[in-house]
This record gives C-alpha cells, sequence and structure tokens, in this order.
C-alpha cells in the first residue's frame, strides 16, 4: 500500500467516523451569545451622547435662565 492510499483510507476513515455526528458540536466549540443588542462601543456612543445633551442643557440653563423652553 502507497502513502498516499493510505493517507486517503485515513482520511475516509475519520470522515466515515464523523458522519454520525454532524450538527452536533461540543459546547466548548461553540460561540457564547452575547447577552447585549447592542455593541459595547454603540452603547459608550449613546451614553455620552445622552449624557453630553443633559450637561450642554444644563449649562445653557444656567448662563440664560430666561430662554427656558415652554
Amino acid at each position: 500500500m502507497t502513502v498516499s492510499k493510505r493517507v486517503a483510507n485515513a482520511k475516509s476513515g475519520k470522515f466515515h467516523q464523523g458522519v454520525h455526528k454532524r450538527g452536533l458540536a461540543d459546547e466548548t466549540k461553540q460561540k457564547k451569545a452575547s447577552k447585549l443588542p447592542v455593541g459595547p462601543v454603540m452603547l459608550g456612543f449613546f451614553i455620552f451622547v445622552v449624557i453630553g445633551s443633559a450637561i450642554l442643557q444644563i449649562i445653557r440653563t444656567a448662563t440664560n435662565p430666561r430662554d427656558l423652553p415652554a
């Protein structure tokens, strides 16, 4: 038996052993699902915009109290 025939038989045997395991992935190989619906960068940007606009509104109101929103 030649080396290439031996390698081909080994690969074929390995393939046939794994046929019945299709679709059954190990838990260690599966990715853990992220519990956040948005990424941390997007969440940080959203918080930056909300808090920044609140601070700017407070500064604007403190410097010119006559222009209060109705």
